[in-house]
């Protein structure tokens, strides 16, 4: 774990997405085995019990790095509480065209406009199953892109359908900034609409395989206080699980002076991090204590994961942070709690 500077020196003088799809090729290797167990950090048992299930720390990976569930077990073994894989949708789809990702070295910050390029939910499915995994695992839902917002709630609800099974959780994704319309399901009637049609199928899935799987919401950071209490009163309504708060933010204003600035697509990372926990405070304050919170965006300290739990979160996610400061992130955070 003390080579993770090397290596990332060498994989920050490359092309910010092929250093993405490099890493997670040599973590494969890593999912059983000899290198499993090289690259297993020990950490200390700190249990949260959130959504009726029993987290061994609260310290999750955020979705994104792990789209297609190719390395489940590999990044279980860096010390994570909990996995999240996706974004996935019905049908593959190849994302937005290259280049699509970008580094903001000055800022610990990334944007990416990939537009849930992964290779469908059949297929994450079976990698699924074939890790065996027996850890908490969050598979998270979207939409496919030529799939029209009429039609959306259909695409959630297949994949739904879908993961059920093997989820330990579900994300409902409705605020990427890279899917033309996605983010509309945040709002109004499209937001009622899914809701309302997400808790139906999660009542008949109980029944079918005599299991209950909580569904969360992951919200965007760009709504204002009015918008962010509309959506916590909607999900009181519908009896939702929980909410992840936050996915990235189309808000340049902290990085106006970066190379990349101006570059479409979703910023995370540092300037993420003052936004993201005011969101989680606005929802604390409007949900009961029965809804839990999932805290991300520009977590990279140990002090600003407190920040987030003390703002109302119960757990934890990083992803911009961890690319920037490898495993290390993981174990001083979780010691540190």
């Amino acid at each position: 774990m003390q080579l993770y500077p090397l290596f990332r020196k060498a994989l920050f003088s490359r092309d910010a997405e092929w250093s993405h799809d490099f890493t997670l090729r040599q973590l494969q290797h890593c999912n059983s085995g000899p290198l499993h167990k090289l690259i297993y950090q020990r950490l200390p048992v700190k249990p949260v019990n959130v959504l009726g299930l029993t987290f061994p720390n609260p310290v999750g990976l955020a979705a994104g790095l792990d789209k297609n569930g190719t390395c489940i077990k590999a990044l279980a073994a860096l010390g994570f509480g909990f996995i999240e894989v996706g974004t996935v949708t019905p049908k593959p789809q190849q994302g937005n065209d290259k280049p699509r990702m970008f580094r903001l070295p000055e800022h610990e910050a990334l944007i990416n406009r990939m537009g849930f390029n992964n290779d469908g939910v059949d297929a994450l499915v079976a990698r699924v199953q074939e890790a065996g995994f027996k850890g908490i695992l969050g598979i998270n839902i979207g939409k496919n892109k030529d799939t029209s917002e009429a039609d959306g709630n259909l695409d959630y609800l297949y994949c739904l359908e879908k993961v059920y099974p093997h989820a330990s959780y579900v994300t409902v994704n409705i605020s990427s900034p890279n899917t033309p319309g996605l983010r509309a399901f945040q709002h109004g009637t499209h937001l009622t609409s899914l809701l309302a049609a997400l808790k139906q199928k999660q009542q008949t899935l109980t029944q079918e395989h005599m299991k209950y799987v909580p569904i969360l919401v992951k919200i965007s950071p760009d709504m204002d206080k009015e918008q962010i209490l509309g959506f916590a009163q909607a999900i009181q309504e519908h009896d939702i699980d929980g909410v992840i708060a936050t996915n990235t933010t189309l808000d340049r204003s902290k990085v106006e002076s970066a190379e990349h600035a101006n570059e479409a697509g979703g910023l995370s990372g540092q300037p993420l991090t003052d936004r993201s926990t005011q969101v989680i405070k606005w929802l604390r304050e409007a949900l009961p204590d029965s809804i839990p919170i999932i805290g991300a965006g520009g977590i990279s300290s140990p002090d600003q994961a407190k920040e987030k739990l003390a703002a109302g979160a119960q757990l934890i996610q990083i992803y911009t942070g961890f690319i920037y400061q490898g495993p290390a992130l993981i174990k001083s955070i979780v010691n540190s709690l």
